[in-house]
């Protein structure tokens, strides 16, 4: 269940729209506050899209030190060495999901400058690198 703090510090792209620095709050696995630096509105009306589109659907680590600048293209970007995305809304079934909605919504954040993942409570990824 996620619990803690993000910030998305590429612009989130949706619909070809742009918010820009998301920093979204979890309590208990949903998003308990959301706001943006760009875009505010945009992001309150995709969080109320349905009842599911407060809830992580995907959450992967990227690990392609081959792809280094952003792009605005998600599908690249989210691949970036050192960094991680999540997906607000709809997870993959193949992947054993079971949010079945209509927000599927990737974000970026780069950890390679100082950012940290914790799982159970221990540190596993730092500065863009897996903890040994």
């Amino acid at each position: 269940m996620a619990q803690g703090h993000i910030r998305c510090s590429f612009p989130a792209v949706y619909g070809g729209r742009e918010v820009e620095d998301v920093r979204l709050e979890f309590v208990k696995g949903k998003v308990a506050r959301a706001t943006a630096a760009k875009g505010q509105d945009f992001l309150d009306a995709m969080l109320k899209m349905d009842k599911g589109a407060r809830y992580i659907g995907e959450l992967a680590i990227g690990t392609n030190f081959g792809i280094n600048k952003y792009t605005r293209n998600t599908l690249f970007d989210e691949k970036i060495g050192g960094t991680c995305h999540l997906a607000l809304g709809e997870a993959y079934p193949e992947s054993g999901g079971k949010n079945v909605l209509a927000l599927h919504w990737d974000m970026v954040c780069d950890l390679r400058k100082g950012g940290c993942l914790y799982a159970d409570g221990q540190l596993f990824f730092k500065n863009g690198k897996f903890i040994k």
